[in-house]
């Protein structure tokens, strides 16, 4: 699987990295989605085959939503980390620009408060999606706390 999704010839740091929980076969199912459609000139990885600590990642956090970490450091999680990876779609095929336009648009308040609500709203079930088992459910300390919304540090 990690072959399909990271190539082995770049390294962590040259690139966005997006993980995801690899142990949730929505989760996995998505992410290869992203890779084979959306196509991103980012590293997309499972959050278990890595370093979370050196990436400063919580697996808590890791557990509840995708996240963003940019070469710069920059820093998103749930809706805000797909919309920044919607971003970098491409570079070829003719769906790009539409993957590259939805980005833009899912940052645009409030567009972006209803990216992080659905958002939340499939992490939440993401247990009873197609692919979906009982390891996929979030954390129920993650569903009741508002820091578990999707975020941008900088």
């Amino acid at each position: 699987m990690t072959d399909q999704l990271r190539s082995p010839d770049r390294a962590f740091g040259r690139q966005p990295l997006f993980t995801y929980d690899g142990d949730c076969g929505f989760c996995t199912r998505s992410a290869q989605f992203i890779v084979s459609v959306v196509r991103p000139a980012v590293e997309v990885e499972a959050s278990q085959r890595l370093p979370l600590a050196e990436l400063g990642v919580s697996e808590r956090d890791a557990a509840r939503a995708v996240q963003w970490i940019g070469p710069d450091g920059r820093r998103a999680s749930g809706a805000a980390a797909i919309a920044l990876l919607l971003r970098r779609a491409g570079p070829t095929g003719r769906a790009a620009p539409v993957w590259r336009a939805v980005g833009w648009v899912m940052a645009i308040p409030p567009v972006s408060w209803l990216a992080a609500g659905v958002y939340r709203l499939v992490a939440v079930h993401r247990h009873r999606l197609p692919g979906g088992t009982a390891s996929c459910a979030v954390p129920s300390s993650s569903r009741r706390r508002p820091e578990a919304t999707a975020r941008t540090v900088r």
